[in-house]
C-alpha cells in the first residue's frame, strides 16, 4: 500500500458537518490502491468499548486519487472514528491519527481516533439554496443596450455627449457605447425567456471609466447608466418577474476620485483618511508610485482593508444596496487580496440582513480558506473554466482527463459550496469562449451543457447566446448584436433542463464510455444524464447515440 498517499484530517475538507444531523467523511488513498474501506465510528466518549461500522464508497477518481466518501447520520453531535482497509493485495490496515498499521488498539483509541468533537450549528457552513439553480446573466452594462429618456418634448433628459463608440464596432479601453439600466429593464423579458432568473452587474455606481471598476462614489449610480433612480426601477421590473439581482462590490481598491483619496492627497499625514489606504510616506506620489494599488493602475489605490474605519464605511455600503435596494448578492472583486478579518465581518453584516444573500469571491485558485462558512458563500470557478477551454478549446484533455480533473475539483471544497459555485466558460476579464474553440457553435453549446449538469450556479456571459464574438479586454466587452439569432433558440433548449430537480439538487458523477463524456445527476428518483461527443465521429453508450460534437439529454 502507498501509505504516503493516504490522506485525512479532522475538521477539514475531508472531515465537516453536512448539517446539524449528518457528517460528510472522505479518504484519498493512491488510485486503484485499496479494494474496500469501511468507516469505523461511535460516540466520541463510548468509542473504546463501543462502536459501528458502515461501508464508504469510491465516489471520485482523479489522476493520482481515490476518494472514499460517507455521508454519516448522526445519533450523537460527538464522533469519533476510524477507517479500515483492504488493500489490492488484500491485506488490511487500520488509518488513524497514527497513520496507516496493521493492528489497531481500541482500548487507548482515545489518543489517536478522527474525531468531529461536536457538531455546532454555527459552524456548519450554510447553503445559499438558491444559487443551486442559478442561471446568471452577466452584465458588462455599457455594451448591452441603450434607452433613452425622453420628456414631455420629447428632448433627452440624460447626456450621451460620452458616448465615442458606434455601436457595434471594437471597443477600445477608454471607448464609451452608451448602454445603461433602462436598457436592461427593457429586454428583461428577453432574458427570462431564455431562461434567466439571475443578473450580475458588473459595477454600476459613479466612475470616470466604462468598466467602473474605479468607484468614486459607492452610493450613486453612475449618471451614465440612469443614476439611482434608474437602477430603483430595473430592481422593480426584476422582482416582478422573479429575477434577482447580484451587483459587483469593488472593495480591494477604488477611484483616485474618491473623496477620501483626495483629501489624503491635499492634507497628506493630516489627513483623517491617510491610513485607509497603503502609503509609504505622508502624501501619495505617482512618480516614484509610493501607495498600493491593483495590479499597476496609480489611478486605483487600494484600500486598506485591516483598518477597523474602512472596514466600517465598506460593510456600510454592502448593507445600504440591500437595504435600501432590496438586492440579492454581491459579488466581491479581487476578494483574494482583501483582509480574511473583513470578509468576516462583512459576511456577519450582510448575513444578518438575509441569510440567502449571496457572496461570492472572484478567486482565481484554490480557495478553501475562504469557504469555510466564515466569509464566502463560494468564488467564480475560474477552474472549471481552464477545464473547459482545455477539453474543448485546446485539445490537452483527454475525456478521462477531463473527468479526473473535474473530480479533482469537487474534492477541493466542501459539498454544500460545490452547490454554490458560479460556473462559468468566460467573463468580461476572459477571451470569449466562442472565439477560442475557433468560432465553433458545436463545441460552445457541449461546454455550456456541461457547464449546466455541474453542481451550482449557471453562469451566462451576456451575448454568449447569439453568440459573440471576441479576444481578451476590452475585445471581450464587445456590443450586444441585437439581430435574430437562430442560436439563442439553442441555448434556451438547453437552459430549460436546469429546472429539474436532479440538475439542482443531485449528486454528480463524470465517467468516460466508448470515447463519450457522461455526466449524471441522481435526486429524489429522478435521474439526469448528459452524453457529450467532443470528436468527429458518431459514438453510443448505453442505448444513446450522439451525433459527433452533439450532446444529448435523458431524463428517467
Amino acid at each position: 500500500m502507498n501509505k504516503h498517499a493516504l490522506y485525512h484530517k479532522s475538521d477539514s475538507l475531508y472531515s465537516f458537518a453536512f448539517d446539524r444531523d449528518t457528517a460528510e467523511l472522505r479518504l484519498r488513498t493512491a488510485r486503484g490502491d485499496v479494494a474496500s474501506v469501511e468507516l469505523i465510528y461511535g460516540q466520541k466518549h463510548a468509542f473504546c468499548i463501543r462502536r459501528k461500522t458502515a461501508p464508504m464508497s469510491k465516489a471520485y477518481s482523479d489522476a493520482l486519487y481515490d476518494y472514499y466518501t460517507i455521508r454519516l447520520k448522526l445519533d450523537d453531535k460527538r464522533l469519533a472514528y476510524i477507517f479500515r482497509m483492504t488493500a489490492a493485495d488484500g491485506k488490511a490496515y487500520y488509518y488513524s491519527e497514527d497513520g496507516a498499521t496493521t493492528e489497531y488498539d481500541f482500548p487507548t483509541a482515545f489518543y489517536n481516533f478522527f474525531q468531529l468533537a461536536y457538531v455546532n450549528s454555527n459552524d456548519v457552513m450554510p447553503r445559499c439554496e438558491w444559487l443551486s439553480g442559478a442561471v446568471v446573466y452577466q452584465i458588462f452594462v455599457d455594451r448591452f443596450f441603450r434607452a433613452e429618456k425622453t420628456g414631455a418634448d420629447g428632448k433627452l433628459l440624460e447626456d450621451n455627449g460620452y458616448i465615442d463608440l458606434k455601436w457595434g464596432a471594437k471597443p477600445t479601453p477608454k471607448s464609451f457605447a452608451g448602454g445603461n439600466l433602462r436598457g436592461i429593464a427593457q429586454k428583461l423579458d428577453r432574458l427570462c425567456g431564455l431562461g434567466v432568473n439571475t443578473l450580475y452587474l458588473t459595477p454600476i455606481f459613479t466612475s470616470r471609466s466604462n468598466h467602473k471598476y474605479d468607484i468614486s462614489d459607492y452610493y450613486n449610480v453612475d449618471a451614465q447608466f440612469g443614476g439611482n433612480e434608474a437602477f430603483a426601477e430595473l430592481m422593480e421590473e426584476c422582482k416582478n418577474k422573479g429575477v434577482r439581482v447580484i451587483l459587483d462590490a469593488v472593495f480591494n481598491h477604488c477611484s483616485e476620485d474618491l473623496m477620501q483619496f483626495r483629501d489624503v492627497c491635499k492634507n497628506g499625514a493630516a489627513s483623517p483618511y491617510h491610513d485607509w489606504f497603503v502609503i509609504n510616506g505622508d502624501k501619495p506620489t505617482k512618480r516614484p508610485l509610493n501607495y498600493e494599488v491593483f495590479a499597476e493602475c496609480d489611478y486605483m489605490p487600494k484600500w486598506n482593508t485591516a483598518n477597523p474605519q474602512v472596514q466600517e464605511y465598506l460593510c456600510g455600503v454592502g448593507e445600504y444596496w440591500i437595504k435600501k435596494y432590496g438586492i440579492d448578492g454581491w459579488r466581491l472583486d479581487v476578494s483574494d487580496e482583501v483582509s480574511h478579518e473583513f470578509w468576516r465581518m462583512f459576511r456577519t453584516r450582510v448575513k444578518a440582513l438575509g441569510a440567502d444573500i449571496a457572496l461570492i469571491g472572484e478567486n482565481w485558485h484554490d480557495s478553501r480558506s475562504y469557504l469555510r462558512g466564515d466569509q464566502f458563500d463560494s468564488i467564480m470557478n475560474y477552474a472549471f473554466t481552464k477545464a473547459m477551454l482545455d477539453y474543448f478549446a485546446h485539445g490537452t484533455l483527454t475525456t478521462e482527463q477531463l473527468c479526473d480533473k473535474l473530480n479533482e475539483l469537487l474534492m477541493r471544497n466542501m459539498t454544500q459550496v460545490n452547490y454554490m459555485m458560479l460556473n462559468l466558460l468566460d467573463c468580461h476579464d476572459t477571451h470569449r469562449f466562442y472565439t477560442m474553440c475557433g468560432k465553433d457553435e458545436r463545441k460552445l453549446l457541449n461546454a455550456l451543457a456541461v457547464e449546466l449538469f455541474m453542481p451550482g450556479a449557471t453562469m451566462i456571459y451576456y451575448g454568449t447566446e447569439i453568440p459573440l464574438e471576441g479576444g481578451y479586454d476590452p475585445d471581450s466587452r464587445r456590443c450586444y448584436d441585437w439581430g435574430e439569432h437562430a442560436f439563442a433558440d439553442k441555448v434556451k433548449d438547453l437552459l430549460k433542463h436546469k429546472k429539474l430537480r436532479a440538475l439542482c439538487e443531485g449528486e454528480v458523477k463524470f465517467s468516460c464510455e466508448n470515447g463519450l463524456f457522461i455526466v449524471e445527476r441522481k435526486a429524489s428518483g429522478q435521474t439526469a444524464t448528459l452524453f457529450v461527443n467532443n470528436t468527429d465521429e458518431q459514438l453510443s453508450a448505453r442505448g444513446v447515440t450522439v451525433p459527433r460534437q452533439c450532446y444529448r439529454i435523458t431524463v428517467e
